[in-house]
């Protein structure tokens, strides 16, 4: 069976993406902007791609984050 990856870093990815904001994810899901970001690196790591461009303080989805947020969606 293929190892899924950390359930907790996509509820984060899932709302940052939704959001645009890891600032908005984070009061969504009542953790740390610094918990939303962590989460978020982890799944980056794990998939082994940039899921998002940091611009700033505004965070904007790459093409493979907007791919995994559509499929998150959808699920």
């Amino acid at each position: 069976m293929p190892k899924l990856p950390p359930l907790n870093a996509l509820r984060c990815f899932e709302s940052a993406a939704r959001h645009r904001s890891f600032s908005r994810a984070a009061g969504e899901l009542h953790v740390t902007q610094s918990a939303v970001s962590h989460q978020v690196r982890q799944l980056e790591d794990w998939f082994g791609v940039m899921l998002f461009e940091r611009q700033g303080r505004q965070t904007v989805p790459t093409a493979k984050g907007l791919a995994l947020a559509k499929g998150l969606a959808e699920s």
